[in-house]
């Protein structure tokens, strides 16, 4: 298991190669993990009830690369757990982060690993998705697309997979909490009970704005600036997409983030206690992009847990 990526200085870096390194989130989490199984093997409130001997009727089970479209980057992993059925076991998807444009499914198996102990009754689902390739390829809004695609594969297959696709929660870090937002926010049937964004971006003109270096890559990614395409940059931040009715929001972000800057989850967090949503935002002091000391990695993914458990109800 791995930790999340010391970054060293931008130096030499061609322009999509420094969008890719600024914002690469969601990939090593080795200690994350260590310290939540630590946590679970010393406490009770996250352990689970032995099943009686017999009432397991269906195995765990584990596919991977499983498609849900007709690109190669179109697949995911799913993790079904033992004694599941159609209607109690509940479902987590989990979006890798990357800047939209790096990033794989692989990133999130130590989470994978977390969450299967944390959440043993979950059915969980580790989405891959069609990555930007500046200057030209699958550019915004590609992604939410499959994210789209992904979630709708997902509930087609609840009577196959045996869970309720009425009581699911999605999430991921950086870009991919991004798209979790967006998901939950703009595109959710009423079934996506809780989304947890781990330091996402949520207004894409501020993020324009804040910081120079990406202005070129994000004028391609978006299709111009907010000048020139205010519209685009409006439909992909989360923060506008919110009303009352928004799904319950766990928020994650370190004060020091120098990446994504803490002003864009403020701004989240502000929004929607305007507007009545429930929702949990928890900074963590001098801790930035996702490179986090252990109790504060520890306390991330009690947090999650604790929070999906609360609303997938």
């Amino acid at each position: 298991m791995k930790a999340f990526p010391s970054y060293p200085a931008p130096v030499k870096l061609t322009q999509h190669e420094y969008f890719r390194f600024y914002f690469y989130a969601g990939k090593n989490m080795k200690r994350i993990i260590i310290y939540c199984l630590a946590m679970v093997m010393t406490g009770t409130a996250c352990k689970k009830t032995e099943d009686a001997p017999g009432t397991a009727t269906e195995p765990a089970k584990e596919l991977k690369n499983v498609a849900y479209g007709s690109d190669a980057m179109q697949n995911m992993d799913v993790y079904l757990p033992a004694g599941r059925s159609a209607g109690t076991t509940k479902a987590l998807i989990l979006v890798h982060g990357g800047g939209w444009v790096g990033g794989d499914k692989a990133d999130m198996n130590d989470a994978v690993n977390a969450l299967k102990t944390l959440l043993p009754d979950y059915a969980i689902f580790n989405i891959n998705y069609r990555l930007a390739t500046l200057p030209s390829g699958n550019l915004w809004p590609t992604q939410l697309n499959d994210v789209n695609a992904a979630v709708d594969f997902i509930v087609s297959k609840s009577s196959e997979y045996k869970f309720n696709s009425g009581k699911m929660a999605i999430g991921g870090a950086s870009a991919g909490a991004h798209l979790a937002l967006l998901k939950a926010y703009k595109h959710n049937a009423g079934n996506l009970k809780a989304v947890i964004d781990m330091f996402g971006p949520t207004d894409m003109q501020d993020l324009y704005t804040r910081n120079a270096s990406y202005q070129p890559l994000l004028t391609i990614f978006m299709n111009g600036t907010p000048v020139s395409n205010p519209v685009s940059y409006s439909n992909a931040s989360p923060l506008f997409a919110v009303h009352s009715g928004v799904t319950p929001t766990l928020i994650l972000h370190g004060t020091a983030d120098n990446v994504v800057p803490i002003s864009q989850s403020d701004s989240l967090d502000n929004r929607l206690a305007n507007a009545g949503v429930a929702k949990l935002y928890v900074k963590y002091p001098l801790e930035g992009h996702g490179i986090w000391s252990a109790p504060s990695n520890a306390d991330a993914f009690a947090r999650i847990a604790a929070f999906i458990n609360l609303h997938v109800q």
